[in-house]
């Protein structure tokens, strides 16, 4: 399954009304880092797009992320899977180019599978 990582904005930034966010404006504030799981995907872009970001934060959390963002001291790059359910005042935007993150589950034999693992499997198929 592949998830599209959004550019996560306070929903007062100057950019939150556009349809897309500027890949060349991930440069021009400070950026929080998620140190986790797709910090490999985030990477990837600063690297394909020359950008050097501003990082003042860094952690293992998504929620401080947005929590930090809608208290306005910076942006950073979220999965769309973890924003659909947040409590926070912030504003998802996709980025300029479309990227994501894959998703895979692997298991051996699925007749031996927990009832919570086929009722996953059955959501994501």
């Amino acid at each position: 399954m592949e998830d599209e990582l959004m550019v996560v904005l306070p929903e007062n930034h100057k950019l939150a009304d556009k349809e897309y966010f500027p890949i060349k404006e991930l440069s021009n504030y400070p950026f929080m880092l998620l140190e986790k799981g797709v910090k490999m995907e985030i990477t990837e872009i600063f690297e394909k797009y020359n950008i050097t970001p501003d990082i003042h934060f860094t952690t293992l959390d998504d929620y401080v992320i947005m929590s930090m963002v809608e208290n306005g001291l910076g942006i950073s790059i979220l999965p769309r899977l973890i924003l659909q359910r947040n409590p926070y005042k912030i504003t998802a935007k996709r980025l300029e180019v479309a990227t994501y993150r894959n998703i895979g589950l692997a298991y051996r034999n699925k007749k031996s599978l927990s009832l919570a693992v086929k009722k996953f499997l059955e959501y994501i198929e």
